[in-house]
């Protein structure tokens, strides 16, 4: 095999290891957050164990880019393709995290009833999720425009924690007996914030990718 095919070749396949990597943490995501509206806690702990697969992906990923550097000594597009890769790996594990963590805070909640009503948060992981999905197209599809669209959202999810974590204060300065798993959804809420931020790093990635210049898009 040529040297130009092995490349594109063993590109193709971390290709596929970057989708498999997106696909398990935004599963992880969508399931951790089920699990904390259901009180699922054998759900929850799933998730834990799940997430050293997504660990071990990204790992991979770092050690067949680095092996490909060292042996192919790739330039212009072909070496940013790889370091973008090994940024949206890193943003994609990362998402996988954020669920582990809303999976411990489920654990750290028990049986005990929400007081607090689930709606916002309801729609901030839906809303991350979309972001998340329609990166990973854009991703594939190297579509700037797309991505484009989906950092802008991210102001939208901005503004809903910045509502949600007033309105979460609130109730646990309204009823201080609650404060405890008012504390556990004010991190439920920052960690599908943050989830969203790394949907705008790999639009941001994507940029670099195509522009050859780094963008910020969330300002």
């Amino acid at each position: 095999m040529a040297v130009r095919e092995r490349f594109e070749q063993e590109l193709k396949e971390i290709q596929g290891q970057f989708v498999e990597i997106a696909t398990r943490s935004i599963d992880a995501l969508k399931t951790a957050f089920d699990a904390l509206l259901e009180q699922n806690l054998e759900k929850s702990l799933k998730i834990l164990e799940d997430d050293l697969v997504i660990n071990r992906l990204e790992e991979e990923i770092n050690d067949r880019v680095i092996l490909m550097i060292a042996k192919q000594q790739p330039v212009a597009t072909d070496l940013r393709r790889l370091m973008v890769l090994v940024k949206a790996a890193s943003d994609m594990e990362r998402v996988g995290d954020y669920a582990v963590n809303i999976a411990k805070e489920t654990i750290r909640l028990g049986k005990q009833p929400l007081v607090f009503p689930t709606t916002n948060l309801q729609t901030m992981c839906n809303k991350t999720v979309e972001m998340l999905e329609s990166i990973i197209t854009a991703f594939k599809e190297e579509d700037t425009v797309r991505a484009k669209e989906i950092a802008e959202l991210d102001d939208y999810v901005d503004d809903l924690y910045g509502a949600t974590v007033t309105l979460l204060l609130r109730a646990g300065a309204e009823n201080p007996a609650h404060i405890s798993q008012i504390t556990h959804l004010t991190f439920v809420c920052r960690y599908l914030e943050r989830s969203a931020d790394h949907a705008t790093n790999i639009a941001e990635h994507l940029f670099y990718l195509i522009k050859g210049k780094h963008y910020e898009l969330n300002n």
